[in-house]
């Protein structure tokens, strides 16, 4: 890893931060996606600009956390805070970022009224599930559930 000698800072995300989470996602996965990260970060921006945060250090994004504050998803009408996706960099992992991005969005969720933050995660990816264990995440009562679509006409 190498030494970090700034702080992290973490702030809300902007439309500037799109190299840097397309950088991020490609480390993570080894794809490079770039139009995929325009429109997920553009719509964070058009619904919710606050809910999502990024962490930087030394001027880079080395993490990012995707939300927004939803009221009557799912048939629950009190506003929730939703996290959709997040990235470390490998290389600045470790560092408690992902749970200083976590608190700061939870912050301003609780600035919109919201007394719950909700997610979903694939099982079948233990490194994510523990993380947001260790968050202080639980099972719901609510069920993803999901029907693979007939091919053809």
């Amino acid at each position: 890893m190498p030494e970090v000698k700034a702080q992290a800072r973490i702030r809300p995300l902007d439309e500037l931060d799109i190299g840097g989470i397309v950088k991020i996602d490609e480390r993570i996965t080894g794809i490079y996606r770039p139009d995929v990260w325009e429109r997920r970060v553009g719509y964070y921006l058009r619904r919710d600009p606050d809910a999502s945060q990024v962490a930087e250090v030394e001027g880079r994004v080395v993490g990012f956390l995707l939300g927004d504050l939803r009221t009557g998803e799912f048939g629950i009408e009190e506003p929730s805070g939703w996290i959709e996706r997040f990235g470390i960099d490998p290389d600045f992992r470790g560092r408690d970022l992902g749970k200083h991005m976590f608190e700061a969005i939870c912050a301003h969720f609780r600035t919109q009224g919201a007394t719950t933050v909700r997610t979903l995660v694939d099982r079948r990816d233990p490194a994510i599930a523990g993380f947001l264990k260790a968050l202080g995440f639980n099972p719901s009562v609510l069920e993803a559930l999901e029907m693979r679509l007939p091919t053809g006409s």
